[in-house]
C-alpha cells in the first residue's frame, strides 16, 4: 500500500523507468496523443469524460512525486480565429501548482508545431490523456534529480 498521493500504476511504473532530462507530458482532451506520441513514451488514458481527470489534478499528484526543472507550454495563437490576447487562465494554475509543490520554475511557452515535435521526442517517457477541456492545458515536464 502506498502513502503518496501518486497511486497510479502505470504512472509509478514509467516514472520509475524515467530519469533526469526525462520529459513528462501531461496532455489536454484536444491534444493527439495517439499520433504524436514519443517513440519511448508510454501513454497512460485517464481521459474518464470531459473534464475528468483535469491536467490540474494530473500535475498535483506529479509534483508530489518526482523532481521538476522545465515546464513548458504550448504558446497560444495570437492571430486567427482561435487567437488568444492573453494567456491561458489554466497557465496561471499550472504556475500555482509547481510553486505549492515547491518548484520554482517558469512555463516557458513554445510554438505549436516545435511543441508536437518535442512532446513526440524520445527523451518522452510517458504521455497522460487527461479529460481536461480547457484549451492549452498541455503541460511538457522535464524531470530533475534528486539531490543526495
Amino acid at each position: 500500500m502506498l502513502k503518496s498521493r501518486l497511486l497510479q500504476p502505470q504512472i509509478l511504473e514509467a516514472l520509475a523507468l524515467a530519469g533526469h532530462s526525462s520529459k513528462i507530458l501531461i496532455a489536454d482532451g484536444n491534444y493527439p496523443a495517439s499520433t504524436k506520441l514519443g517513440p519511448n513514451a508510454a501513454l497512460v488514458h485517464l481521459n474518464l469524460s470531459p473534464g475528468l481527470v483535469s491536467a490540474t489534478q494530473v500535475l498535483e499528484a506529479l509534483v508530489t512525486a518526482i523532481p521538476i526543472e522545465a515546464a513548458e507550454v504550448m504558446q497560444p495563437m495570437r492571430t486567427g480565429q482561435y487567437a488568444l490576447h492573453e494567456d491561458p487562465p489554466i497557465f496561471k494554475e499550472f504556475g500555482a501548482i509547481l510553486k505549492a509543490g515547491g518548484v520554482d520554475v517558469p512555463l516557458k511557452q513554445v510554438e505549436r508545431f516545435k511543441f508536437y515535435d518535442i512532446a513526440g521526442d524520445m527523451d518522452v517517457a510517458l504521455t497522460i490523456a487527461t479529460g481536461e477541456q480547457r484549451i492549452y492545458g498541455n503541460l511538457l515536464l522535464t524531470i530533475g534529480v534528486v539531490k543526495p
